[in-house]
């Protein structure tokens, strides 16, 4: 497969190092094309007034282009000016911290995967419920690439989002793989307000998702179980239900 890699946590991120390495070692062509920093909780942003500008990184083992930019600006630039030929796949990981849920709106790897699925290309969003950065992710990257390549994907409807998250841990301690829907558990806002050295206020901008609003069987229920959990999206926003009540109802222009 020719594979379009990108994230949001940065172009030297190990999460994308550790897909990159298995894509190749899978005998997978990969262009990756990833933010030159940090850009997690983007979502789907996309730089419009200003120039893209890039950097090429070429290290032992590793060859890319940094963008500074979104993870959206790197699949849309990868698909439009830098690949070769259009990609087979485009993948975004792996995220450290998990995105399931509402997380999804805000995720800058599942924007990502929603640009390559926007334009047709099959896509993936791979996500790891551990915020350290100090786990070897190398099981995991070679665990989601041979995911993929099981996948049929002519029977996943096109424009399509596959949301893969893994438990915090080794990949051996997980429980299995389970094919579950999306959380709708809110999370709770909590801002710590804190004064910086001359006084003024700032915010800084905490919270969590209380338990009891999580419901049984969904991918953030399933991941703290200690489950991985792959979700497949759609980023088709019409409710057919308001649709038809709307439609019912006598909302013409008068004068």
């Amino acid at each position: 497969m020719h594979v379009l890699l990108t994230n949001d946590d940065g172009i030297m991120a190990p999460g994308l190092r550790a897909l990159y390495a298995a894509l190749v070692e899978a005998g997978h062509t990969v262009l990756a094309v990833a933010p030159l920093r940090q850009q997690s909780g983007v979502g789907h942003s996309l730089t419009v007034f200003e120039p893209l500008r890039t950097r090429g990184i070429e290290e032992p083992g590793f060859s890319g282009t940094g963008v500074h930019g979104t993870p959206t600006d790197c699949v849309k630039l990868g698909l439009g000016a830098l690949a070769p030929r259009r990609p087979d796949l485009v993948m975004a990981g792996i995220n450290l911290g998990p995105n399931v849920g509402p997380d999804i709106f805000y995720s800058g790897t599942v924007g990502a995967a929603a640009e390559g699925a926007h334009d047709a290309v099959p896509s993936m969003a791979i996500s790891h419920a551990d915020h350290s950065g100090r786990l070897d992710l190398a099981a995991h990257a070679r665990h989601a690439v041979a995911l993929a390549e099981r996948i049929d994907w002519g029977r996943v409807a096109p424009r399509r989002v596959l949301n893969l998250n893994y438990p915090a841990g080794e990949l051996a301690a997980a429980r299995g793989l389970r094919v579950c829907p999306q959380s709708d558990a809110v999370w709770r806002n909590i801002y710590d307000r804190r004064e910086d050295p001359r006084g003024e206020p700032y915010w800084w901008l905490t919270g969590d998702v209380p338990e009891s609003s999580v419901r049984p069987g969904t991918d953030r229920a399933l991941l703290a179980q200690g489950y991985v959990t792959l979700t497949p999206l759609r980023f088709e926003y019409t409710d057919d239900a308001a649709l038809e009540a709307l439609a019912a109802m006598d909302l013409a222009m008068r004068d």
